[in-house]
């Protein structure tokens, strides 16, 4: 009791990660399989990415076709049913398939739980969530020395300091500000986003009438959300706005400025928005950490907005519930989240509601009419109708679009494959540490002005309230080159400590844009390559993260390990993947990433060979070692053969006509 699906898909993510199931198929199966809602099972499925599996998947049984009952597809059922018992994937608790591996997963375990504050694998116990951040604030924050000794409480700080005043307190940094005519105190852990966001969260009937019944007791008692807060309520389904209307839970939910702001991605992929610009204000100068809570997939280092430096993934009730206390750094097992109107203190038990009211509520207000009712006009959209419609066998591109731009994949195209040449005189584009996430290759949130993409736009006209995010631009190859390793918070190790798309061009010892240093790179004819340790490419698997460093001259990236959907990606767009051997890696090469670099053994490959690489020092001292091409099967081969997997199929397209024309 207390514990939600969002808490089982954190610790189910948990518990992968530390199994290493990066490659693997996994199916959920057992005896407690009949107690989790097609719904419930989304929200862990739909984890895969985060825990690294190729797919995660729960087999058909009657859980599902219930569910396509209650979603009105009743028409599919027997046709479903029937095919998955004939093929023998119907599931069966007497008969247990043979598994490379089991893991026994106790789902009584399962605590209220976070995870955080930058890897959806870093599961926090919600009563340990203070003690975590209280360490992470020590590591980063040691030069804080207090500055008040005898305050006793937080309404005694907000009384006798003066606006824009700041103190340290207990090593956390306060600043005193007016907010919509009112005092408050901003401070290290205070929550500056609180959004109800993600595809499958927003979609669990359990997860979504919890957090409405969680407002409306709030609502009742008197408590708010402090107005500074950027709160947010983005469904994954249309469906969700009706039952909560109907179930009239909506309107609490509005009392605490949770708005309906749209339905699918908004905040778990970057699209939170600026904040109000006396926060951001406020938040840049005083270096303050503000925090996120967003009950999404995703808290990538950046990703979430660029001036929150810890984002904590939470059910949609602990959503509510944190932004009410306004701060993450608070145990909500013993302190109190805020006063009703009567002065009492208010706990988290005196909100949440129990699993007997959630089950009623869903009851007594998801029904099949709503799903029929929503779906069946779906795909009316008077907007997409009134499109004006050019027939034309080619697309018409506008050279001054800043959205979408004809991409340079196939400029001077041969029809022959060029033979594969060995990589000679590479230079290093960046060295990093482990769990680059694809959100570090590839941003998809904001694009700050004075970054390559910020600079390009801006010279096209475009003026910073139009940047949009990365991801909306990612037709124009131009905005998304430039904004290739772009994340404000991503750590090469080359110019260290300086944080952001920041390079060495070693030639010129100059520290530039990593998007400059490579343009230069690539003029000179000198290829590239990238040395990362392990988990690289952790994270959703966006294609741009390997387009990206393709536009960017990088033939190779050595890496301790990878994420099996970017390495993949990576062959897609013809780049090397390459893989240290057990117990080595750059730093026990004695790499530091100001060698040149020659990969040998390319003309013969076939899947995992080894290739031997020298890498020659300033001072002409050689390091030879031996590495793995993680090109694992024939068609991966083929792949990069033809410089990727867009060469590779218009090849064949235009072998085909050619040799049908010929017939």
């Amino acid at each position: 009791e207390g514990s939600t699906p969002t808490d089982l898909a954190l610790s189910i993510t948990n518990e992968l990660r530390k199994n290493n199931v990066v490659d693997s198929f996994v199916e959920y199966f057992g005896p407690a399989l009949n107690h989790l809602s097609v719904p419930d099972r989304a929200t862990i499925s739909n984890m895969s990415p985060e825990y690294g599996s190729t797919v995660g998947f729960f087999p058909i049984d009657n859980q599902t076709l219930e569910y396509l009952e209650l979603t009105n597809r009743s028409h599919l059922i027997d046709l479903i049913e029937a095919y998955a018992k004939h093929q023998g994937v119907f599931y069966d608790s007497s008969y247990e398939p043979e598994y490379s591996k089991i893991i026994d997963f106790d789902l009584s375990s399962v605590e209220p739980s976070l995870a955080g504050p930058s890897r959806p694998q870093d599961k926090i116990i919600l009563k340990d969530l203070k003690r975590n951040f209280d360490e992470l604030l020590n590591k980063n924050m040691q030069s804080k020395e207090n500055t008040l000794k005898n305050e006793t409480s937080i309404d005694e700080l907000l009384k006798n300091m003066k606006l824009g005043e700041v103190k340290v307190y207990n090593k956390k940094k306060f600043v005193k500000i007016e907010f919509e005519n009112e005092e408050f105190l901003l401070s290290d852990g205070s929550i500056a986003i609180a959004a109800i966001t993600s595809c499958t969260n927003t979609s669990n009937p359990y997860v979504m009438i919890g957090a409405g019944l969680l407002a409306k007791k709030a609502v009742e008692l008197g408590l708010s959300v402090k107005p500074y807060i950027k709160t947010s309520l983005a469904p994954g389904s249309w469906v969700v706005d009706e039952y909560l209307k109907k179930a009239n839970l909506l309107p609490y939910l509005e009392a605490l400025r949770f708005h309906v702001v749209g339905h699918g991605c908004t905040t778990c992929i970057g699209n939170s928005g600026p904040l109000h610009p006396v926060i951001e204000e406020v938040v840049k100068k005083e270096n303050l950490i503000v925090a996120s809570v967003l009950s999404g997939n995703r808290n990538f280092e950046a990703r979430i907005n660029n001036s929150v430096k810890v984002n904590y993934l939470a059910s949609p009730m602990l959503v509510v519930a944190f932004a009410l206390s306004g701060n993450i750094d608070i145990d909500m097992t013993t302190e109190p989240l805020g006063k009703d109107v009567n002065g009492n203190n208010v706990f988290l038990k005196d909100l949440w509601p129990s699993s007997y009211e959630i089950n009623d509520y869903i009851s007594k207000y998801l029904k099949k009419d709503l799903f029929e009712d929503k779906y069946a006009t779906i795909f009316n959209d008077k907007i997409w109708d009134n499109l004006k419609v050019e027939a034309t066998d080619l697309y018409k591109w506008q050279n001054n679009s800043t959205y979408i731009k004809k991409a340079p994949y196939f400029d001077n195209f041969k029809i022959d494959i060029n033979p594969i040449s060995e990589i000679n005189n590479a230079r290093v584009l960046a060295l990093f540490g482990d769990s680059i996430t694809t959100d570090h290759i590839s941003p998809a949130g904001k694009i700050p002005k004075d970054y390559p993409a910020g600079n390009y736009l801006i010279h096209n006209g475009v003026e910073e309230k139009d940047f949009n995010t990365y991801g909306s631009r990612r037709g124009n190859h131009e905005v998304l080159t430039r904004g290739t390793f772009g994340n404000v918070r991503l750590k090469n190790l080359l110019v260290k400590p300086k944080e952001g798309a920041y390079t060495l061009k070693f030639d010129q010892k100059n520290i530039e844009f990593i998007y400059d240093a490579s343009v230069k790179y690539q003029q000179e004819g000198i290829p590239l390559i990238v040395i990362a340790g392990k988990e690289y490419g952790s994270g959703s698997s966006r294609d741009w993260a390997a387009k990206g460093p393709k536009l960017l001259g990088v033939k190779a990236i050595l890496a301790k390990s990878f994420e099996r959907i970017h390495r993949s990606n990576l062959i897609d767009m013809g780049i090397l993947p390459l893989q240290f051997n057990e117990n080595q890696d750059y730093a026990t090469l004695n790499l530091d990433g100001s060698e040149i670099f020659f990969i040998k053994g390319l003309e013969d490959l076939n899947p995992n060979k080894l290739l031997h690489i020298t890498a020659i020092k300033s001072d002409k001292q050689k390091i030879e070692f031996d590495v793995i091409a993680r090109l694992d099967t024939q068609k991966e081969i083929e792949y990069y053969k033809n410089d990727g997997i867009l060469s590779f199929v218009l090849r064949k397209l235009l072998k085909q006509t050619i040799q049908a024309r010929g017939n």
